[in-house]
């Protein structure tokens, strides 16, 4: 992989988990349009990288409220911000779950399978539409809320299912406020992006090469900006009720990735 295509990547992670595109769908897409050839180590490497990268942007942009979230939390009382982060606890069990005892078998759904990539972006679309149609409502995530948003996460790791879109869809659906469920769906995901890239360290899944440091690092720079972008913009773009276009745009590369996948 040259910096060119680290950057290209980059940018496609740090737009997608954020936006409710998928990230690991349009990875995997990118990958097999690229003609991704390197070894299953380096590659891990550089993915472990670009989500690094993007949970970083997610601490920066909501840096306050975190700061706000540990200030209450060090007061050791039953309040707001305690209830707020075991309501994060509780969203990370299925993903937790399925990823500890289900992730050879989640394996088998990556390696440029375009047309189900194509057919979960299809779901995606659906789900993505029905949000927006929605009605808004200032209703707030409860326990029972941060666990059934946690269970659309942990199916969003298939590639093609927008994480983001996943989990905020299935808040508004539940009738959450839509500036409530941008911010717990970007929060929630977080301690998990740091939990996997701590379990892939510790299993000495990576392969660390002197002479990929230019390409991981270009690739690092380029997930953290757009990342930091993509996750502003779409914190305005929940509350103004515009998750339409993303369908569309779902819908569209779906049906292509399905026809050229049928077609190769």
């Amino acid at each position: 992989m040259d910096i060119i295509d680290a950057i290209i990547l980059g940018i496609i992670q740090g737009l997608t988990e954020f936006l409710p595109v998928s990230s690991s769908g349009h990875l995997e897409l990118g990958s097999a349009i690229l003609g991704d050839t390197k070894l299953p180590e380096e590659s891990m490497m550089f993915t472990v990288v670009l989500h690094f990268a993007t949970a970083l942007s997610t601490i920066l942009v909501f840096r306050r409220d975190l700061a706000e979230i540990f200030k209450g939390l060090f007061q050791f009382k039953w309040n707001e911000e305690t209830k707020f982060s075991i309501k994060i606890i509780i969203s990370m069990i299925p993903a937790a779950i399925v990823g500890v005892f289900f992730n050879d078998q989640l394996e088998q759904f990556f390696g440029g399978k375009i047309v189900f990539v194509g057919c979960m972006l299809l779901l995606t679309a659906v789900l993505l539409y029905l949000a927006d149609k929605a009605k808004n409502t200032d209703k707030p995530v409860s326990f029972g809320n941060a666990f059934l948003v946690g269970i659309s996460q942990a199916i969003a790791i298939l590639p093609g299912i927008s994480r983001s879109g996943a989990t905020i869809s299935t808040s508004v659906l539940l009738g959450i406020d839509k500036s409530k469920a941008a911010r717990f769906s970007f929060l929630m995901v977080v301690p998990l992006i740091l939990g996997k890239i701590a379990k892939d360290i510790l299993d000495g899944g990576l392969a660390y090469n002197p002479e990929s440091f230019g390409y991981l690092s270009a690739g690092f720079i380029a997930a953290f900006v757009a990342g930091y972008f993509a996750c502003t913009w779409m914190i305005a773009l929940v509350r103004r009720s515009k998750l339409t276009y993303f369908s569309i745009y779902c819908a569209i590369v779906g049906l292509i990735a399905i026809g050229v996948g049928l077609y190769l």
